[in-house]
């Protein structure tokens, strides 16, 4: 198949995403496919007669490695020499329509937020993932937990908070802070005193002018990857100091990702898989994604949020869990393109 992967994009998870794309399109040549490899970003830069011909001769995005500070979207706008108008690069849509599938290896907004699969909707260009739909619901963190209280998960109770009505003392302490819609903890803090939550606000519009405050639950963090409606094994993450930040969840030894995990009971096993397949379900997911809970000390589960286009650097969660399961990283990327393509 002529495939291409993108990545990057006008997100806070560039980075991660264009580390993410270059393993998937190495993975997609190594099983034979022809495979070019695009930041969303700058689109395809090269000159071609037919679009086709990006196939012979791809023009791969450069790799990036993940530092502990988040991309600086401002200066990467400024970088770019295209229209600034525009959230996706050149030539964008014409390549991806010369392509069998698009692999989406993008993470956050106009990736992830169903904005880009919505515009490929209406092109005609078959992705991997999710459809519009699905993803947006997912990406609002706030739409999301109402779909999943909806269908019987436990959810942490909530509040918006909007910059221009941000003053005041903190609904509930301690309390997680977060931007409505994001990915990768980008901007996430734990306020336990009112002055933390001040300093939670003040970084978390830096990304939003939305926000949603949770009730904190303490417990046990564990990720179960649902592929083709059929939950992998639980993965447990045990960061070493703090929470599962930006810099924990992408440095190496930073955090301890366990699994199979040995000391979860049969009962807690199926009832966390239970749980992630009523998430995907419940929020219109297809072909994979990622569901992220808390499991706190009287062994309630409490789900945080889905993940629609999950990790796929080395260090991520789905990769680790579909290993357990006895699927590898090739495989895994091919299982991901031959579910996509049943929904076209």
């Amino acid at each position: 198949m002529d495939i291409i992967v993108l990545c990057g994009g006008l997100s806070t998870e560039r980075d991660v995403s264009k580390k993410s794309g270059a393993l998937i399109a190495r993975a997609l040549r190594e099983n034979g496919h022809r495979v070019a490899l695009i930041d969303a970003f700058y689109g395809y830069t090269g000159e071609y007669d037919d679009p086709r011909e990006i196939f012979d001769r791809p023009e791969d995005a450069a790799g990036a490695e993940i530092t502990e500070e988040v991309p600086d979207l401002a200066a990467l706008l400024a970088s770019r020499k295209q229209n600034n108008a525009s959230r996706v690069g050149d030539n964008l849509i014409e390549v991806c329509r010369a392509a069998d599938i698009v692999f989406l290896g993008l993470h956050g907004a106009d990736g992830e937020d169903g904005r880009l699969q919505a515009m490929f909707d209406i092109a005609g260009i078959r992705y991997t993932g999710s459809g519009h739909l699905g993803s947006a619901c997912a990406m609002d963190k706030e739409t999301a937990k109402k779909l999943m209280a909806a269908a019987g998960v436990n959810v942490a109770e909530g509040w918006n908070v909007n910059a221009r009505d941000a003053e005041g003392s903190a609904p509930c302490l301690p309390c997680v802070v977060k931007p409505r819609s994001g990915g990768s903890s980008v901007g996430t803090s734990i306020a336990r005193t009112q002055e933390e939550y001040a300093q939670a606000l003040k970084l978390g519009f830096a990304y939003s002018d939305d926000l949603l405050v949770e009730r904190y639950i303490q417990g046990r963090e564990i990720g179960v990857g649902v592929l083709a409606g059929e939950a992998l094994p639980p993965i447990e993450i045990r960061p070493k100091s703090g929470f599962f930040d930006y810099k924990n969840k992408y440095q190496d030894g930073a955090t301890d990702e366990i699994c199979p995990i040995p000391d979860l009971t049969r009962d807690l096993d199926e009832a966390l898989r239970a749980a992630a397949v009523r998430v995907y379900d419940a929020l219109g997911l297809e072909v994979y994604a990622r569901m992220d809970f808390i499991v706190d000390g009287t062994g309630r589960i409490w789900c945080l949020e889905a993940n629609t286009l999950p990790g796929m650097t080395p260090a991520s969660l789905l990769p680790k869990e579909a290993r357990a399961a006895g699927i590898g990283y090739n495989d895994l990327c091919e299982r991901i393109i031959a579910e996509s393509m049943k929904r076209f």
